[in-house]
């Protein structure tokens, strides 16, 4: 028997789905920036080994200098990007939604078991809730994710008016290391999560649209004794 069963609150699917087109241009208008100055790269004795955009990428796409452009974005698109995200938060703290969201002490154990499940290597399905283990940590390391770009965003933008948080972050260069290697994450995290949802199949995806799930539950049998917790109290009385 299928079952229609809610999953995702109407604000957690609106909040979900504005931040993946936002967080897009934060990246490219981000790169925009980067590109103005590309610094970043792996180096001995002052020997270039590896740079995350070599020559030919510049020359094969024609890539000129757009920082005022790439700036004008990031600046702007910022503010969808925090409001979003502090509505996120709020949302999950008031509503209780922080309690199926967080990571408890068994959260790590269970992850590993999500892990070689999803890896074929574990037969035994993983205990499931609203999250599984493993997207506990996710979901919750992107949120601090989005908070240290958040702040690493701001100590790069002002660096003189937010002197206090530009040192929080280790100085001005550490805080763009730090702005660019959160960037990074990101795209491994969409990555990765793309790649899980379809895994996961249309039930999931469905619910994060719909905001609801169906389920097969198995019909109870009229011959079937129902246990209620009276039942179970007078059983033990007679022992």
């Amino acid at each position: 028997m299928k079952v229609i069963k809610e999953k995702h609150s109407l604000l957690m699917r609106w909040t979900h789905w504005v931040n993946f087109p936002v967080l897009a241009v934060m990246i490219w208008s981000g790169l925009f920036i980067y590109w103005a100055n590309d610094a970043y790269g792996i180096s001995i004795f002052g020997y270039s080994l590896i740079k995350f955009f070599p020559e030919w990428f510049y020359d094969y796409f024609h890539i000129s200098s757009r920082l005022a452009e790439g700036m004008a974005f990031h600046f702007l698109f910022m503010w969808f990007f925090f409001i979003n995200g502090l509505l996120y938060i709020l949302y999950t703290i008031f509503s209780g939604a922080w309690k199926a969201l967080l990571p408890n002490k068994h959260t790590f154990k269970e992850a590993w078991q999500v892990l070689l499940h999803d890896l074929h290597i574990r037969k035994t399905v993983p205990p499931q809730k609203k999250y599984n283990a493993a997207q506990r940590i996710a979901y919750t390391l992107i949120i601090l994710m989005g908070m240290g770009s958040v702040a690493t965003g701001l100590a790069i933008y002002k660096p003189v008016q937010f002197y206090w948080l530009c040192w929080l972050c280790g100085g001005y260069h550490f805080a763009r290391i730090l702005h660019f290697a959160l960037t990074i994450g990101y795209v491994f995290f969409f990555i990765i999560h793309i790649v899980q949802v379809a895994l996961a199949g249309w039930n999931n995806f469905r619910a994060v649209i719909a905001g609801f799930e169906v389920i097969e539950e198995k019909p109870q049998l009229k011959h079937e004794p129902v246990i209620t917790e009276k039942t179970e109290n007078k059983d033990e009385s007679k022992r």
